[in-house]
């Protein structure tokens, strides 16, 4: 088998997804990094080479100003069972509430990708739906 650039391979992921939904999504910049936007929801696909990871994050939320431990709370105990191969993530530096899915970049196929993709999508918008607090 023969070893093929990360970049390049994520790259003909995306432009295969977006032929399959019949959407001009944009490849990786030269950080890595590309967003995709599914209604209102914001998608980011992140490939970081130097960890071997492909991250998707989907933007749900500001985390609170004030008592953001019950949102906290809530997201532990959707993370038990409701997120599939999803979690929940905080970036702390720009206070702001992900559903992430993350694999590992080496032996990435591409119906692991456009499954990660759509579970991530799918999982989003299903908890947006029954958790007022995430909608953006």
């Amino acid at each position: 088998m023969v070893n093929r650039d990360p970049i390049e391979m994520v790259n003909e992921y995306i432009r295969r997804f977006g032929r399959s939904v019949d959407a001009d999504l944009h490849p990786l910049d030269a950080s890595g990094y590309t967003d995709v936007r599914h209604g209102s929801l914001v998608v980011g696909i992140n490939a970081f080479v130097e960890r071997d990871v492909l991250l998707i994050l989907v933007r749900m939320c500001k985390v609170p100003a004030e008592h953001p431990e019950a949102l906290y709370r809530k997201l532990l105990e959707l993370n038990f069972l409701s997120t599939r191969a999803c979690s929940f993530a905080i970036d702390a530096r720009r206070d702001l509430v992900y559903l992430r899915a993350m694999r590992p970049l080496n032996g990435l196929d591409y119906a692991e990708f456009a499954d990660l993709l759509k579970t991530a999508v799918a999982v989003a918008g299903k908890l947006r739906d029954q958790v007022p607090e995430l909608d953006e």
